[in-house]
């Protein structure tokens, strides 16, 4: 088990502690009932850790108020709901209690003990926080921070069930929280698969840019000076990030700003200092074609081409030719296999491809 899957395990542990904690304060409404029982169907992993949290506290109060609303209640229909869209983390493995205790029940059989301690901890917490009045609600969050290196891509499945795919050289914090989801793109491009939980917006900052979501498909990419938001499926809403003082105008005087909504097939690219952005057409699926592996140039000039592959390649691409530099291109290529792009571009005439140790050279003839 990596760092970051502990982390999320970590998180999951806690949040169930949470739900635990409140149905103790009484009987669930019907929206928390309903809330716990989404976040219960969403994946296999959070009905083993609100069971885990149970047997924690088995010598703790026991859950109290209308049957309808309990946890145990919740749990089970939970259960019988169908599970064949749920995509589980891990195995999930069933053991029977001994012959003393007439009701089996679940346990985790794989959570570390690092896992259990963080719920002891959690729980132990919360209780007294909860005892010392209403002035003091339990507003901890975990961060979780994720990360690719050169070449690589990776996809983690995130405590709330939002899938989280990073480019290469990419870096991303995600803390959530009562109210909301935070994420914060530090460098290179993540494409996101919200989770709907229309009580929790989720929020992405990356550079200049905000994007505020629901539940939804987007891409977000830092350039040099940019941050390009590409919206796949869904709506999305972007405005200037409420993190970098870009919201404020330039007599000094803060000022309301409207964000501006995005739909399918459209993308925003924002600049520090330039409100509103125009928003253009795209074909989302080329723009992402990166989630596939893959990069698509449709008439692009080499230096872009060299550009783009440079943010996978092993070996540097540099054009030593001005006049290349604007040669259009086109074509679908893998973002690992160099080697197709440098047989394409000596088939071009007046070009020359040489390949030292360090680095991919492309001038005339």
């Amino acid at each position: 088990m990596d760092e970051n899957e502990q982390k999320s395990r970590d998180a999951i542990a806690e949040q169930a502690a949470e739900r635990f904690v409140a149905n103790d304060d009484g009987a669930l409404g019907e929206g928390d009932s309903a809330a716990l029982l989404a976040w219960l169907k969403a994946s296999p992993t959070h009905i083993e850790a609100l069971l885990g949290v149970s047997a924690i506290a088995r010598d703790l109060p026991g859950l109290r108020g209308d049957p309808e609303y309990s946890v145990e209640a919740l749990i089970e229909g939970a259960r019988r709901e169908d599970e064949t869209t749920v995509q589980p983390l891990r195995p999930r493995t069933t053991v029977v209690d001994s012959a003393n205790d007439s009701t089996p029940r679940w346990r985790m059989a794989a959570l570390a003990m690092g896992v259990i301690t963080t719920v002891c901890v959690g729980l132990f917490l919360m209780w007294n926080l909860k005892s010392a009045g209403p002035g003091s609600p339990f507003t901890d969050t975990t961060a979780l921070h994720f990360e690719t290196r050169h070449g690589e891509q990776r996809t983690w499945r995130l405590a709330d069930s939002t899938v989280l795919h990073l480019n290469t050289d990419s870096a991303v914090t995600v803390r959530y929280g009562k109210t909301e989801r935070l994420v914060m793109l530090t460098s290179g491009q993540a494409n996101f698969e919200v989770a709907h939980e229309p009580d929790r917006a989720f929020r992405v900052f990356a550079g200049a840019a905000e994007v505020i979501a629901i539940g939804t498909k987007f891409d977000v990419r830092l350039e040099d000076e940019a941050t390009v938001v590409t919206m796949i499926q869904g709506r999305i809403a972007v405005g200037p990030s409420s993190m970098s003082g870009e919201r404020s105008a330039t007599s000094g005087k803060e000022q309301p700003v409207r964000f501006i909504e995005l739909g399918p097939d459209q993308q925003i690219r924002l600049v520090p200092g330039a409100w509103p952005p125009e928003v253009i057409a795209v074909d989302a699926q080329r723009d992402t074609a990166w989630m596939r592996r893959q990069i698509v140039f449709d008439h692009e000039p080499l230096k872009t081409v060299a550009a783009e592959f440079n943010r996978y390649a092993q070996k540097p691409i540099e054009i030593t030719s001005p006049a290349l530099q604007n040669l259009q291109i086109s074509g679908t290529f893998a973002t690992d296999d160099i080697d197709a792009l440098i047989a394409f571009l000596r088939r071009l005439k007046g070009v020359r491809v040489d390949v030292t140790t360090t680095q991919i050279r492309v001038s005339g003839d």
